[in-house]
């Protein structure tokens, strides 16, 4: 059950920050283009140089993050690939649940 948590956290870990870095990647690509508006010639080349630096950036993060996700897909595979018909049960109980509160008359 430890096991369970710590990959819990972690992916919980992973999500939060790979959300962070594309948040701050989407705040600094929106000033970047609104200080554009106006700029032509070298301050156009400086800018387009500067999204593409974050551009770059923003690609390495992702690798990082897929490179971290890894683990917790390797178990997650791992574990239905190891217990077929429990992941099968589980899948059918949620869908009955589901099922259930979907159907229900107001």
């Amino acid at each position: 059950m430890a096991r369970k948590t710590t990959q819990h956290s972690d992916s919980e870990q992973i999500k939060d920050q790979a959300f962070s870095e594309l948040q701050a990647l989407i705040e600094e690509s929106e000033k970047l283009l609104n200080d554009s508006a106006a700029l032509v010639g070298e301050d156009a080349e400086t800018l387009r140089a500067q999204l593409q630096l974050k551009l770059k950036q923003a690609s390495r993060a992702v690798g990082t993050v897929r490179d971290k996700a890894r683990p917790v897909v390797d178990a997650t595979e791992h574990y239905i690939g190891g217990h077929p018909w429990q992941t099968v049960a589980i899948s059918a109980g949620f869908g009955l649940v589901i099922g259930l509160l979907l159907g229900r008359r107001p």
